[in-house]
């Protein structure tokens, strides 16, 4: 049974909801519901407070090695640390990124040539004094 299976199944074992663990946590129901899922890493400490309140040992919800997130289509890898994380970029937004550094690529060139038109300005000005 895969980590998420475990943790849904022991939290509905016990009768609590996603938003109820959620508050239990201190965050919100949507950042939990993404942990629950697999998509957001369980920190350590968290792992220590969700055995407390589901009243089971961490090693029956968590796997030991719980350091990678695996989609179908990753398009980064973070290799920092200890872990290897795979995380899905959609394509929409790997899209949008690539235009708005084109964007600030092209403001920066005619923000650079604008510098170099006042600084031959300036040495005009400074010629004619």
């Amino acid at each position: 049974m895969m980590i998420q299976e475990k943790l849904r199944k022991a939290r509905k074992d016990k009768g609590i909801s996603q938003e109820s663990m959620a508050k239990l946590l201190f965050m919100d129901t949507s950042n939990y519901s993404r942990k629950e899922r697999g998509e957001v890493k369980i920190h350590k400490d968290e792992w220590t407070k969700i055995s407390e309140i589901l009243e089971v040992p961490i090693d029956e919800i968590k796997e030991n090695n719980q350091s990678t997130i695996h989609n179908e289509n990753f398009s980064f890898h973070d290799h920092s640390g200890n872990n290897v994380n795979y995380y899905n970029v959609p394509d929409v937004m790997m899209k949008n990124t690539q235009d708005y550094i084109e964007l600030l690529k092209n403001q920066n060139q005619k923000l650079q040539e604008e510098i170099q038109q006042l600084k031959y300005e300036n040495q005009k000005l400074k010629s004619q004094k």
